[in-house]
């Protein structure tokens, strides 16, 4: 069975509201087994719903709307969808008293327009929403299948755990779609593409990249009728990839960098510390974001102006006078500051020109060292990174961890 999304609403187009909605709907799909191919977002917009609708019912067996469903003029995703499959709306009267009810429990004026969300297209099915007022609905016609699903996530997310999911588990055929994701780090898209390509063309299972932020992830994934059966059926093309490209693998699924660092450092029974500069803390908070951080991450210096990296961390002013703030010398120090002020056992240290002013010609922004310092040896690495000055810091950050991720393997 093929299923598609229509999400309603202008404020997704303008790009005022991000539709998480449509992700988790997406994950649900995949676990019922259902094949997803379209995914549509359109405005609050009688004729251009109209048109959606029309086009997701010519081509898939379920389609399931997001939003839409409130009281106002603007929510129009029922009566479109009646108007798309030939069906009457009728009121519903037992909305109408439970609207009423709630409207006074909760000390509310009731207004007539808020019967609305009593209308519902003749034969469906509703679905309780006990975080709103918009009930779901479930209509079926002509062989299609309709659900229409509130859009503020409050509601969207518990009635699809526990109401959508159940009904999509049942039309799914018993089939599933389970993914194991495998997380790259100084190997690129392209790159990995060369070195997979012969493996990307199975079909069951499949094997796909995807470019994130100075990592990219490798999608396994396979049909069966078991989670327990996919995972079979992934384990053989998962020892080929980690064959050609182990040495690039930090981690799995939901692992993130920090997380395998602190593991690795933990298992090692030894501590970290940070010093950076351009990043402004950024690396720290990616690490403290692991609970449990605080047995191995000891804390971190914040020294972005110079007169910090010299009081704080013993950066020499001579080195920086010399070479510059942003430097392999200056790395180095910093890095050694940050482990011995902060009696660690690693330091790892971030200075570069983030952009958007500040680069010259032999350090253009996009410039940055990393430092690290540990295990008797001081030694620090220079990045030259594009894109804005928000990527740069992010890339920093992950560069100083994929550093310290290689040195402790």
């Amino acid at each position: 069975m093929t299923a598609e999304v229509v999400s309603v609403g202008t404020e997704l187009l303008l790009g005022d509201t991000v539709d998480t909605n449509a992700v988790a709907l997406g994950r649900a799909f995949a676990a019922a087994g259902l094949s997803h191919f379209h995914r549509q977002t359109v405005g609050d917009n009688p004729k251009r719903l109209r048109v959606a609708l029309d086009l997701a019912f010519s081509r898939s067996d379920l389609v399931v709307t997001i939003g839409g469903l409130g009281p106002t003029s603007d929510d129009i995703t029922r009566e479109l969808v009646c108007d798309s499959l030939g069906l009457e709306m009728v009121e519903d009267e037992e909305i109408v008293n439970h609207l009423k009810s709630l409207f006074r429990t909760r000390g509310r004026p009731w207004v007539e327009t808020n019967a609305r969300q009593a209308m519902r297209p003749a034969g469906s099915t509703v679905i309780a929403n006990a975080n709103g007022t918009a009930p779901g609905l479930v209509v079926e016609s002509g062989g299609k299948m309709a659900i229409l699903m509130p859009g503020p996530p409050s509601e969207f997310l518990p009635m699809l755990t526990d109401s959508v999911a159940p009904i999509l588990a049942r039309i799914g055929g018993g089939e599933l779609i389970h993914s194991r994701v495998l997380r790259v780090v100084g190997r690129g898209e392209s790159q990995l593409e060369q070195d997979l390509s012969d493996l990307m063309v199975s079909e069951n299972p499949s094997l796909a990249p995807y470019a994130k932020t100075w990592e990219v992830h490798l999608r396994l994934t396979a049909r069966a009728n078991s989670v327990e059966e996919a995972k079979r059926m992934i384990a053989p093309l998962e020892a080929l990839v980690r064959g050609r490209i182990g040495e690039h693998i930090y981690g799995a699924d939901k692992e993130e960098l920090e997380d395998v660092v602190l593991s690795q450092l933990r298992s090692r029974a030894e501590t970290l510390a940070v010093a950076e500069s351009c990043t402004g803390g950024g690396l720290g908070e990616r690490l403290t974001r692991v609970a449990g951080a605080s047995d191995v991450f000891q804390g971190g210096v914040i020294s972005y102006a110079n007169s910090a990296k010299v009081n704080v961390l013993g950066v020499l002013p001579e080195d920086i006078a010399e070479h510059g703030a942003v430097s392999e010398r200056v790395a180095c120090e910093m890095a050694r500051g940050a482990r011995d002020r902060l009696h660690a056992d690693w330091g790892i240290s971030i200075t570069g020109v983030a952009g958007p002013d500040g680069g010259t010609l032999d350090k253009p922004v996009g410039t940055v060292w990393i430092g690290l310092a540990g295990q008797g040896e001081v030694a620090a690495i220079e990045h030259r990174f594009g894109g804005t000055r928000t990527t740069v810091r992010s890339r920093s950050q992950t560069a100083a961890l994929t550093t310290l991720w290689r040195r402790l393997r």
